[in-house]
């Protein structure tokens, strides 16, 4: 890999870790702010950021597998890494999908959306289509859960690692 196609891609990987960043402060005022849909933004955000780090690092199409194991190599980052994964990032991507997956694969009588801290809420996790516990940075859908947490400190740690390529 040329020099400047790296360099290309490492400084795109630290701009998106900064959107992440901004992303969760953006997160933690509209908390505090009771903003649902700021809310609701900011974790789309988290998702789309971190996977487009993730498309950088496991690219998709198989002709660019060997940039993608090359920038691992370079950031020692291993195949266990939590951004590997994109599916809660893909469940808001297809969200058509997963809102007709929920009716068709379910005989339910209740749907609640957007809910916030849903683990206080009465009615059964599977009825919580998207869910955001604010106590504990967790993402909930369909009683599937994400800690954000570990999605915006892998992001950090991966930019710090990029940043210490060009010390």
């Amino acid at each position: 890999m040329k020099l400047i196609h790296e360099g290309a891609f490492i400084t795109e990987i630290i701009f998106q870790a900064e959107l992440v960043s901004e992303a969760t402060q953006r997160l933690n005022d509209s908390v505090d702010e009771f903003d649902k849909v700021a809310v609701w933004s900011a974790i789309q955000s988290i998702l789309i950021s971190s996977s487009n780090i993730s498309k950088i690092l496991w690219p998709t199409r198989k002709k660019y597998e060997n940039r993608g194991e090359h920038l691992r190599e370079l950031l020692k980052i291993d195949s266990g890494c939590v951004l590997k994964s994109r599916k809660f990032r893909n469940k808001f991507e297809h969200y058509d999908n997963l809102l007709d997956d929920f009716f068709e694969d379910n005989n339910i009588c209740s749907y609640n959306d957007f809910v916030m801290n849903p683990s206080l809420h009465s009615f059964g996790m599977e009825s919580c289509h998207r869910g955001y516990d604010s106590y504990n940075n967790t993402l909930v859908i369909h009683g599937e859960i994400l800690d954000l947490n570990s999605i915006i400190d892998t992001a950090k740690e991966i930019k710090l690692k990029c940043k210490n390529l060009f010390i």
